[in-house]
């Protein structure tokens, strides 16, 4: 691993389901080619050059120190901390970064700060050891290993993805999922239904589109599809009595 310091490390996010938020990481190896969003603006502000500087995660060393020295500022303010929106908080294959996230999500909770973690990779089950006010999710776009390896070439399967978050629902800690960004059919032709099926043991679900991708606007009445998907996952949840949150942009009808 290599390593860097920063200045700071707790902001307030403009993610429209965030709050606060920590990217403890530079960089991601899941090396997602959507393509992503977090590489195109790290490569746009010149934080990476390249796609294979993107996927070396380099970890910020001062993580801690950083954070202890900021709860008290931010404590009155912050109502939960997210992990992550521009990195992963549990990078498939790096214990280290795995450790540090640990790490820091005890210190938030020992100071009665909520978190939540969304992962491509494996959740640990030491995170039932946490607060048991945190949320933790993953990112389920499709069941295809064949769509991940080519989408999400260096992510852990999928039904790992979904074995490590039921076994925390088992242990009794809030669990969702973000099946987000959704391809359309000419990208992956797949059933949404089997998706939620799948994770029908969640208290949350978050659905949106696949943006920065011109494949999207190609298929025939795109905007339709989305506005179809959309209603089927807020039927789905209502009936299920599960939260939810549709992206903006992704449903364009009401």
């Amino acid at each position: 691993m290599k390593y860097i310091k920063r200045k700071s490390l707790l902001y307030k996010t403009e993610v429209e389901y965030g709050d606060y938020t920590i990217n403890h990481v530079q960089g991601c190896s899941h090396g997602c080619k959507y393509p992503c969003y977090a590489f195109l603006m790290a490569k746009r502000f010149g934080r990476v050059k390249t796609y294979e500087e993107w996927i070396k995660p380099i970890i910020v060393e001062n993580s801690v120190e950083l954070l202890e020295r900021e709860i008290p500022k931010f404590k009155d303010k912050i109502k939960s901390v997210h992990f992550s929106f521009t990195t992963d908080p549990f990078m498939y294959g790096y214990k280290e970064v795995t450790e540090l996230t640990l790490k820091l999500i005890s210190i938030l909770n020992d100071a009665n700060i909520k978190c939540t973690t969304l992962t491509k990779g494996v959740l640990p089950i030491e995170l039932a050891k946490l607060g048991k006010d945190n949320e933790v999710g993953i990112t389920l776009i499709s069941l295809s290993e064949e769509y991940r390896k080519q989408y999400e070439p260096f992510s852990a399967p999928y039904n790992d993805r979904i074995n490590s978050l039921y076994e925390l629902h088992k242990k009794g800690i809030k669990t969702w999922v973000s099946i987000e960004p959704y391809p359309t059919p000419n990208i992956i032709d797949q059933n949404l239904q089997d998706i939620l099926n799948t994770v029908d043991f969640v208290d949350k679900i978050i659905f949106g589109r696949l943006n920065y991708n011109a494949q999207v606007t190609q298929y025939p009445d795109y905007k339709n599809f989305y506005n179809n998907a959309s209603f089927q996952v807020i039927d789905y949840c209502q009936k299920k009595n599960k939260q939810y949150h549709i992206k903006n942009g992704t449903l364009t009808i009401r």
